[in-house]
């Protein structure tokens, strides 16, 4: 395809927009847009045609302390608004994400390349945080406390921090911005975010739709560009109060540091190396079906993939024929194409990561059941591959994956499986699966993981508290505990005495 037909093509898809100014090219900073200093930009790519999507800005630190700047100018006014007035903002955006799902996702598949239908379940679910949030900001403050003093009253309140930076990837693009954002918003933090740069449309979307909800000047900021230099920038601020963020976990070390001499509060989630543990009193479909979508979704591409399947030993013929099946049925293709399930991976790097996983099981004595190589949609895609017999020892059960390749290796005793699955520096999510309900609530106990999904895949949500153990990540996101990292807590001793 040459790059004339590639840009050709694009530009068709783009006329599918029902609002065009959807798509920004600028960064969004003090309610304002803006261009990096004398033009400066980077290009976003379709990972499915390699065709030019757009010419981002791309801000310097001058600029990215511009933002932090109307962020923290902001944040007075902001702060003292009553929640139920940040709240019917909140909302407001809410609905214009749903308004504009069908555009807010084309954008994400022509930017991210995951099918569309997971991207429209992407906006639906990134909205749901606004949602949530919107409503959970009027009970920040819901606890008291009994004086244990005579004439004295004794009260702990929660107060908004300050201004928040946000640094998220490009997998979940908007999804990753709300499930933050909205938190600290609702706490009455203000925000200076950077989207990943393979991935900005989908947050400059959002700061579009989030100024037609109202938020005044300053209170979102989106900054594009070079991640070192404006992540480094918002590290050493001291008036970045705190950081969130989504991304590996040699990246969020390297971000602790940075933070260490401003002592800011951090919000990390971080890598994982999910165990999914069948046991031979499963239902063989069910578990297969668990699997293909605790692995497969997004291609493979999140944290929560499910990337060491742990199988008892007599029913993994079973398992591995039924799970084949299913596997060898998934479509694979641009994500825009009708019924289109695995779509390319967002880059090179992590094609030839997978490669290397392949060859390293297979080298340490794996059978290769199916896939294993790219896929002819094109060079960023790779064939739905499963691997048996693996060896605890491949590279594919000690790091993680983010592609399309599930290893499949077996177990003969509960406390075996419990220990494998253990060892490991992750713990995000594990998956269980069985119909023992005595073993279910041991391994929800034994599994030394943030999450425990028995049964079933889909679990996260506004309700729930995400977040791993060890160095899958610090604090939690989500539920009345994603405010936490967002506000300090204020004690108040008053006396009372006559």
């Amino acid at each position: 395809m040459t790059a004339l037909f590639a840009r050709t093509a694009f530009h068709d898809t783009l006329a599918r927009l029902a609002d065009p100014h959807l798509r920004r090219e600028l960064s969004y900073v003090g309610g304002r847009w803006i261009a990096g200093r004398e033009g400066a930009s980077f290009e976003v790519k379709d990972p499915a045609s390699n065709a030019t999507l757009a010419w981002i800005a791309s801000l310097d630190a001058g600029q990215t302390a511009d933002a932090i700047t109307a962020a923290s100018g902001a944040f007075p006014v902001w702060r003292d608004m009553l929640p139920q007035q940040r709240g019917a903002i909140l909302r407001k955006w809410h609905g214009l994400m749903l308004e504009h799902r069908d555009d807010l996702a084309l954008l994400m598949t022509l930017e991210q390349g995951k099918p569309l239908a997971e991207s429209r379940g992407e906006i639906d679910y990134a909205a749901s945080f606004i949602e949530w949030y919107a409503e959970e900001g009027k009970r920040l403050n819901v606890e008291s406390v009994t004086s244990h003093l005579p004439g004295a009253e004794m009260i702990a309140r929660r107060e908004a921090l300050g201004v928040v930076g946000i640094v998220t990837p490009w997998n979940f693009p908007s999804a990753m911005i709300t499930r933050k954002a909205a938190a600290a918003l609702a706490a009455g933090c203000t925000v200076v975010a950077h989207p990943s740069s393979e991935t900005p449309l989908s947050a400059l979307a959002l700061a579009e739709l989030g100024e037609r909800a109202g938020l005044p000047a300053g209170v979102f900021n989106v900054v594009t560009g070079d991640a070192a230099t404006i992540v480094g920038c918002m590290n050493a601020d001291a008036r970045v109060r705190a950081m969130s963020f989504t991304g590996s976990t040699e990246i969020g070390k390297l971000i602790a540091a940075q933070c260490a001499p401003t002592m800011k509060r951090l919000v990390m989630e971080l890598g994982g190396h999910a165990p999914l543990i069948v046991f031979a009193d499963a239902d063989i479909d069910k578990a297969a079906d668990i699997a293909v979508n605790a692995k497969f979704a997004t291609s493979g591409q999140d944290c929560l993939a499910a990337n060491r399947i742990y199988v008892e030993r007599p029913i993994l013929a079973a398992f591995t024929k039924a799970f084949k099946a299913r596997i060898e049925a998934l479509k694979v293709g641009a994500g825009l194409e009708a019924g289109v399930e695995i779509g390319p991976l967002m880059h090179e790097r992590a094609i030839s990561k997978v490669e290397e996983q392949v060859a390293d099981a297979l080298e340490h004595g794996a059978k290769l059941l199916t896939g294993g190589k790219r896929h002819k949609a094109g060079p960023l895609f790779f064939e739905p591959t499963l691997l048996s017999d693996v060896s605890d020892n491949a590279r594919i059960m000690r790091e993680e994956t983010f592609g399309p390749v599930a290893a499949v290796t077996a177990f003969d005793s509960e406390a075996e499986v419990v220990t494998r699955a253990n060892d490991t520096e992750y713990g995000l999510v594990a998956y269980v699966v069985t119909e023992n309900g005595a073993r279910q609530m041991r391994l929800a106990r034994a599994l030394e993981y943030g999450m425990v999904a028995i049964n079933r895949v889909k679990i996260t949500g506004g309700p729930i508290p995400f977040g791993g153990w060890k160095q899958s990540g610090l604090g939690r996101e989500g539920s009345r505990h994603g405010m936490e990292a967002f506000t300090e807590l204020k004690y108040l001793c008053i006396d009372t005495a006559a």
